[in-house]
């Protein structure tokens, strides 16, 4: 005897009106949070001048036997120096220097009159002797608040020392009579002389073997190449420069990007994307190690280029895609700005 169907109890909508309402709102939900903005990006570039585009090659059916990932997917082991968001620039020849940061770079070493020994030269009269600049004396405090100091070579002062030097040995003497009177933590190499195949020899020659020096007594030291950059990136011939260094056997921990502030945050965030795609590229890494070799240096015309607001906003660029840290050349702005870029308290 067939069993009768239960009641349908008054005011209750048919089955079929249930699942069809059921189904509208998963889809409809599924579609509003597809919709919804992700995490706003701090620096957000309205027209990227030029692309960076990863191509695939489409396949009609899944491999048999997984294929072991490229290279350049696996992270490189480059460590992260923590507390280093920012670093500031000394001018070795301006005489006494106010603390403002943890981190510093103190610049420029350049050729002498003979070609072989380093001086210091800036914007200042001052030429202290290379064993006697005021900054030094500041050395430990940096280090003992957990910071640390590099010399930089070159600039836009004088001839980097690879370029006048022609004696290997000399060369490599110079470089570690740096080392050993100030015990830096890296070697920063502001070149002009790309173009120079001899120079950029010498010069990765001397790197490899600092480096080899370093390791040996249990402190390495870090190699930053400072660059000019615009939207498109680094120029064809600082590239060649970079991959020569490379290619000699020297590692390159960070390519620090010099970027008018004239072309604004958008422009620094441009350069500091298409360095990235060209550096990934060289250093054969993946993205993420990518970010993490880059350094990123706005010049400043005026101390009023950069304000409180665009400082927050340089920050959380830098944070939100790993750069080695921010620094700031040219003219100086108030102290707020160094605050926020090096979150200092006040």
């Amino acid at each position: 005897m067939e069993s009768a169907r239960p009641a349908r109890e008054a005011g209750t909508p048919p089955r079929f009106l249930v699942f069809l309402g059921a189904s509208t709102l998963v889809f409809g939900t599924g579609l509003a949070l597809w919709l919804l903005p992700t995490s706003a990006e701090p620096m957000v570039v309205s027209h990227q001048v030029r692309a960076i585009r990863t191509t695939t090659t489409p396949t009609t059916k899944p491999a048999t036997t997984p294929m072991p990932p490229p290279a350049s997917a696996v992270p490189d082991p480059l460590p992260v120096t923590p507390g280093r968001t920012y670093t500031e620039f000394v001018d070795a020849s301006a005489g006494p220097t106010a603390a403002r940061a943890r981190w510093y770079t103190i610049g420029h070493l350049t050729a002498g009159p003979d070609g072989c020994t380093l001086r210091w030269t800036g914007r200042w009269a001052g030429r202290p002797a290379l064993d006697h600049i005021p900054v030094a004396d500041r050395l430990a405090l940096f280090r003992a608040e957990g910071g640390d100091a590099d010399i930089a070579f070159g600039g836009p002062y004088g001839s980097e020392l690879s370029a006048s030097c022609p004696s290997e040995a000399r060369l490599i003497a110079a470089y570690r009579r740096v080392i050993r009177t100030f015990d830096p933590a890296g070697l920063d190499f502001e070149v002009h002389d790309s173009a120079d195949a001899a120079a950029t020899r010498r010069r990765a020659a001397a790197i490899a073997r600092l480096q080899r020096d370093s390791r040996d007594r249990g402190r390495p030291i870090s190699i930053t190449f400072t660059l000019p950059a615009s939207e498109y990136g680094m120029a064809a011939a600082d590239m060649s420069m970079l991959r020569a260094v490379r290619t000699a056997g020297a590692e390159i921990d960070t390519v620090n990007l010099l970027v008018p502030s004239s072309r604004g945050l958008h422009g620094l965030a441009a350069a500091a994307r298409s360095a990235q795609g060209q550096l990934q590229r060289l250093l054969d890494v993946d993205g993420t190690s990518a970010w993490r070799r880059i350094a990123l240096t706005p010049v400043l015309s005026d101390p009023r280029d950069l304000g409180v607001a665009e400082a927050r906003r340089l920050a959380a660029f830098r944070a939100r895609h790993g750069l080695a840290w921010l620094s700031l050349r040219g003219a100086k702005p108030p102290k707020s700005v160094i605050r926020t870029l090096s979150d200092l308290a006040e």
